[in-house]
C-alpha cells in the first residue's frame, strides 16, 4: 500500500504517528534478548512489546503509518483500519526514518513523531503531550538511558539529523540534539523512559 493518510477534517492540523516495527519472525527480532533467553522467548516478548506499541497508538489522536520491516501483512493484528499499512525503505535507520518523515509531509502533514516498539513504558500521554509540544518548538526527542531516543518528532522535514550517525551507540541522542541546535531550530526532551534490548532490560520491567 502507497496511498497517503488522509484527514477526516480538513481545518484541523494533521498529526500523523509513525511507527517502526520488525514482522515478528523466528530467529529475527530481539537478537540480543535471543542471546540470552532463546528466540522462542524472545519472538514471545515481541508480541507483547508489539501488543503495548499498538494500544499505546490508539490512545493518542494522530493518523498512524506502520512501516514493517520485510512485508506488509494484511492479516495481522494491526487493523487496516486504523494504520496505514508500508515497508520501510532500504538503507541505514536513519535513511529509514528520513523516508517514512518525508511520506508523512508530503502528505500534508503539520507535525509528525517516530517510534519503534521497544519502549513498553511508552502511553498516549506521552504521545499526545509530544504533538502538543511541536506547537512551540520545532522538535521532541524522548530519552532512553543508553544514549538513544524512543521517540523523535519534528514539525518540518529536517534531513540533517539522519544523517552520519552512527547508529545503536550512546552517541545517538547527543549528536541528534547537535545537528538541531546546528540547523538553528529548538527542541524540548520528554520523560526518560526505558526500552528493552536485553534480558536485564526486560527483568527490570514489570510486564511479562
Amino acid at each position: 500500500m502507497s496511498k497517503s493518510p488522509t484527514s477526516s477534517n480538513p481545518n484541523k492540523m494533521k498529526n500523523t504517528l509513525l511507527i517502526f516495527i520488525r514482522n515478528p519472525q523466528l530467529g529475527k527480532v530481539k537478537t540480543r534478548l535471543a542471546r540470552t533467553l532463546g528466540d522462542v522467548e524472545a519472538l514471545r516478548i515481541y508480541h507483547i512489546l508489539l501488543e503495548k506499541t499498538r494500544t499505546l497508538a490508539l490512545e493518542c489522536e494522530a493518523e498512524r503509518v506502520l512501516f514493517y520491516s520485510d512485508f506488509v501483512n494484511e492479516q495481522d493484528d494491526w487493523p487496516a483500519a486504523f494504520f496505514q499499512k508500508e515497508v520501510q525503505q532500504k538503507g541505514d535507520l536513519g535513511q529509514r526514518m528520513e523516508s517514512a518523515f518525508k511520506l508523512a509531509f508530503d502528505s500534508g502533514t503539520h507535525k509528525a513523531l517516530i517510534i519503534g516498539s521497544d519502549c513498553p513504558e511508552l502511553n498516549g500521554a506521552i504521545l499526545q503531550h509530544a504533538f502538543d509540544l511541536l506547537d512551540s518548538t520545532d522538535f521532541v526527542l524522548g530519552p532512553v538511558p543508553d544514549g538513544g531516543y524512543y521517540m523523535l518528532g519534528m514539525k518540518d522535514l529536517e534531513p540533517t539529523v539522519f544523517n552520519n550517525i552512527a547508529w545503536s551507540t550512546e552517541s545517538v541522542r547527543s549528536k541528534t540534539i547537535e545537528k538541531i541546535q546546528a540547523s538553528g531550530k529548538t527542541f524540548a526532551l520528554l520523560p526518560m523512559l526505558s526500552d528493552v534490548d536485553t534480558e536485564e532490560d526486560w527483568r527490570g520491567l514489570i510486564f511479562g
